[in-house]
């Protein structure tokens, strides 16, 4: 491996009881592996990763690198990139100046120099930029610039906190998928921080979801998509946690729960639904039936990307969203029938 973290523990404060922000954790990464670090706001990514890169310092445990510890080595040796939410470019500097900083420090002849920039800026999609003034950049064309600076100098392992975060949610959505293919082509380890779990799903090979300072599951998006270590990994990840009427235990995703029918009032049996309507037994439905169609009543009704969403009313669950094929009229107070998705249900 070429990053090792060996149970690793970060406190902050002078006083006890001090803060511990990063609680005993152990995380590989691979040669060209890129890892996000996926978790709730103070859940200790950041500091874990600040840890790696050697600006906090370990209270316990170690980080290596190809096997050697990195306790006695500075920040500005370890050959790590940093890369954060504000990109922090140089605004004397042209985007070719931002790029080739480091390329300077390590005293790179001129003409080298300007070919890295020029095979960099292709690399994350901005050729012919190289005399454009920074403050003449977007936001993303910004984080861009600030990328190609960071894997310019060709770090052995580049930090990358919350780099998308600053931006619209258009734009992140872009712009991790355009990560995910330039670390790969670039073929860069890296460490990547972020509380957007469908960024982290984008962007990495695998993802480490931390809660309260500790790593509680490691795993592909598929891996920790289909079955969540528990249902607090299950809830952050966009699980509605339900509780049945026979005490079973049940996530439905965000897709899970489908619009069918509305005022109307038609019935599941109507429908042609396989499973039950709502009362009682919705939990042994869920278990036992490949296609449960259940009754609500519309609390509240929102719009989501060209769909009818609605906050439905179901007994024994309390209120669900559910989500149309397409745009449907609903008003609240109206029974409507509810398609339960299996594949969108994990039980624990």
């Amino acid at each position: 491996m070429s990053l090792t973290i060996d149970d690793a523990v970060v406190r902050y404060g002078v006083r006890e009881p001090r803060t511990t922000a990063v609680d005993r954790v152990s995380l590989q990464v691979a040669p060209a592996e890129v890892v996000a670090l996926l978790g709730p706001s103070g859940c200790g990514k950041s500091s874990l990763l600040r840890a790696v890169a050697g600006l906090e310092p370990l209270d316990r445990g170690r980080v290596c690198w190809e096997g050697a510890d990195l306790s006695d080595v500075p920040v500005h040796r370890r050959g790590f990139g940093l890369m954060f939410q504000d990109g922090q470019l140089f605004a004397h500097r042209d985007v070719a100046g931002n790029i080739a900083f480091g390329l300077q420090m390590e005293r790179m002849p001129r003409t080298q120099r300007a070919q890295r920039v020029r095979d960099l800026l292709d690399l994350v999609g901005l050729p012919g930029y190289q005399d454009r003034a920074v403050a003449s950049l977007s936001g993303g064309q910004a984080q861009r610039v600030s990328l190609a600076r960071s894997l310019a100098p060709k770090p052995r392992l580049l930090l990358l906190d919350e780099p998308l975060s600053a931006l619209d949610r258009a734009l992140r959505e872009r712009l991790a998928a355009d990560l995910h293919h330039i670390l790969r082509r670039a073929g860069t380890t890296a460490l990547y921080v972020t509380h957007d779990h469908d960024e982290a799903f984008t962007v990495a090979d695998r993802v480490a979801v931390m809660m309260e300072g500790r790593i509680v599951q490691v795993g592909t998006p598929e891996e920790l998509w289909a079955a969540p270590a528990d249902a607090q990994v299950a809830e952050f990840l966009g699980y509605r946690l339900v509780t049945a009427a026979d005490g079973a235990r049940f996530g439905l995703s965000p897709q899970a729960l489908r619009l069918e029918s509305g005022e109307d009032g038609e019935t599941a049996e109507e429908t042609g639904g396989t499973g039950t309507r709502s009362g009682p037994g919705p939990g042994t439905s869920l278990r036992d039936a490949d296609d449960v169609r259940i009754r609500g009543e519309v609390v509240s009704v929102g719009f989501a990307r060209g769909r009818t969403t609605a906050v439905v009313q179901i007994p024994d669950w309390g209120p669900q969203r559910a989500v149309a094929e397409g745009i449907v009229p609903l008003e609240p107070g109206v029974p409507v029938t509810v398609r339960v998705d299996p594949g969108g249900i994990i039980r624990f």
